[in-house]
């Protein structure tokens, strides 16, 4: 089972997630280099202004000063303002790339990461929520990372060089206004822990609101089936004024704080002039010296202000990079061992199942499988059926070891599957789901999805032989015709002869077949019937089957029930034997012509 990251809850993160985000920045020191050295350029610029402004008005605005020795001071303040915007050009240029390239590569490792996991983790995570996450998250960080993160580090260095270029200018005035400075901090500690908490709030919202979105537009066509489509309308509306109460009250909490935070500060520099103006009344200070006193009080009220704004990015991006900690902390149940055993070459297909007990972690007090054995040799053809919950599904879950039993061993030609690399177990097995699952992409890539080297001749070699290569051919571009989401532009049978040509692709050892023909009408069924007859020869199957065509051709059948196997042969030592199994069929043949009969 997927186990739980060992992290901080969700009402304890803190700014240090952000140390996530240094392990993707620091993979590019060139563009971090560089946009470090234009920061510091940009704000050494901005900082000089102030400097310069008081050399223009002390030497260029006294009366008869000569035109020609006061144009020096104005050219060099046009040198600074050249440097502090082309510095600014490229701050901006070298933090935005990082920004989209921590977020890239933040999304793909946390894509490749998920995919990794197995199906534990999304029992009990919602696959449209994690979703959700990559995408509304992972926009919250890349507002920090190529924005916030280089506002802060401007503003706090223009912040600090402002004060110390304030006490060399004018000590009296600054040691006045750094009393009042420290009070600004006050509502960032008593505001800023409500800001994170609402602001993660507001992040759950949404992510909430994308799951729904995604949920409603996938079962588009049940809703309006059943004319649902004001009342998913409304309660999709209910969900986005909540969440727009949420982010009403983040806003007014930063708001507060931003108001709150500048008009301490300027108001503390509107009193400390008002004791400048007295200081240069009395011949204390120059005009310039308190001109450029008084840029520089705007530099560090405006850095100090744009602090307390990003302060709230920061909070929501502790959250979002807290998340995304958890997803890439979670850990698979079922992962490869240290030191794999190879699966001998060449591949036999052999099966066996002993003594399995296998409960699913969602209904840990129904066992699927009970005291469960089961062996199937090279090239055999088992056929299962049952009633539905027999468990006859979880035996292929447990064959592709997607879950490992809490008792007894499945072998692959021999070997434990915990032994083996569940990679090289799943290369051996070729798959055909009962809910056929169709990308939104060509036919070619989706047939091609059972082995992506395979060459267009030979997709459509397995699409004849799958019974799909007409209706392919009828497609606008053919079999590059784009399929739709989840291949809503093909029919039932057309997506699940679809999949039966991606397994005949495959060309793997083990073939197991989940009802593979439960969506294809008589005259298509006959057609594919006759498709994987020729593609089980020779080859491990197991399938799951309701239509006696099938299960008449199956070297063996096994009946299932409770997760057990309560009778096993072939279908007219069954037939004969009355049990379950007739039952089955016999229901079968009141509801359908002998030809189509079902048995489960």
């Amino acid at each position: 089972m997927a186990t739980k990251p060992d992290l901080p809850p969700l009402d304890q993160r803190k700014l240090s997630n952000l140390t996530l985000l240094w392990g993707f920045v620091r993979a590019y020191p060139a563009q971090l280099g560089a946009a470090l050295i234009a920061l510091a350029i940009a704000a050494l610029a901005t900082l000089a202004i102030p400097r310069g402004l008081k050399q223009v008005v002390d030497n260029g605005f006294a009366a008869g000063s000569d035109p020609a020795a006061i144009a020096p001071y104005f050219w060099g303040l046009l040198g600074v303002v050249a440097v502090l915007a082309v510095a600014t050009a490229f701050r901006f240029y070298f933090v935005s790339w990082i920004g989209e390239r921590v977020v890239a590569d933040l999304r793909k490792a946390v894509q490749r990461h998920l995919l990794t996991l197995d199906p534990v983790f999304f029992e009990e995570n919602r696959p449209a929520e994690i979703a959700s996450r990559l995408t509304s998250d992972t926009a919250v960080i890349e507002q920090v990372v190529a924005t916030s993160a280089s506002l802060a580090l401007r503003n706090a260095a223009m912040g600090l060089g402002g004060i110390l270029l304030m006490f060399s200018e004018a000590p009296k005035l600054t040691g006045l206004m750094l009393l009042v400075i420290p009070l600004t901090m006050l509502p960032i500690i008593f505001l800023g822990r409500r800001v994170r908490n609402v602001s993660r709030s507001s992040q759950d919202r949404i992510a909430s609101l994308g799951t729904m979105a995604a949920e409603v537009l996938g079962a588009i066509k049940i809703v309006q089936a059943f004319t649902q489509e004001s009342r998913e309308a409304a309660r999709f509306g209910t969900a986005v004024e909540t969440a727009f109460a949420t982010a009403k009250k983040r806003i007014l909490l930063r708001a507060g704080m931003t108001a709150l935070v500048i008009g301490l500060i300027f108001g503390a520099i509107t009193l400390v002039l008002w004791q400048g103006a007295l200081d240069v009344i009395s011949g204390r200070l120059s005009g310039g010296t308190i001109a450029a006193f008084i840029f520089y009080a705007v530099i560090v009220a405006g850095a100090f202000g744009t602090l307390t704004e990003v302060y709230g990015d920061f909070m929501r991006a502790a959250g979002a990079s807290g998340r995304m900690r958890e997803l890439l902390a979670a850990r698979a149940g079922i992962r490869a061992p240290e030191r794999p055993t190879p699966l001998p070459s060449p591949a036999r297909g052999a099966l066996a199942l002993d003594k399995v007990t296998f409960h699913y972690p969602s209904r840990p007090e129904d066992a699927a499988l009970l005291d469960f054995s089961l062996d199937v040799a090279a090239g055999e053809t088992v056929a299962i059926v049952g009633p539905s919950g027999a468990g006859k599904s979880t035996l292929f879950q447990l064959v592709q070891r997607f879950y490992d039993p809490e008792h007894g061993q499945i072998r692959l030609d021999g070997v434990p599957l915990t032994s083996a690399d569940p990679e090289e177990i799943r290369a051996r097995i070729a798959v055909v789901p009962q809910e056929s699952v169709i990308f939104a992409t060509s036919a070619l890539e989706n047939i091609r999805y059972g082995r992506p080297d395979a060459s267009e001749d030979e997709v459509w070699a397995a699409a004849r032989a799958a019974h799909a290569d007409g209706f392919l051919r009828d497609l606008p571009d053919g079999i590059h015709s784009y399929m739709g989401e989840a291949g809503t532009r093909l029919s039932g049978g057309q997506r699940q002869r679809m999949a039966i040509a991606r397994a005949i692709l495959r060309d793997a050892p083990i073939l197991l077949l989940d009802e593979a023909t439960s969506a294809l009408d008589s005259e298509s069924e006959r057609l594919v019937q006759a498709a994987l007859e020729s593609l089980m020869h020779g080859r491990t199957t197991l399938v799951i089957a309701h239509r006696l065509a099938t299960v008449r051709n199956a070297d063996r059948i096994i009946v299932m029930d409770g997760g057990r196997i309560v009778a096993e042969g072939t279908h007219d030592r069954l037939i004969a034997g009355g049990g379950l199994y007739a039952k089955l069929a016999r229901l079968q043949f009141e509801t359908s012509r002998p030809d189509e009969a079902q048995v489960a």
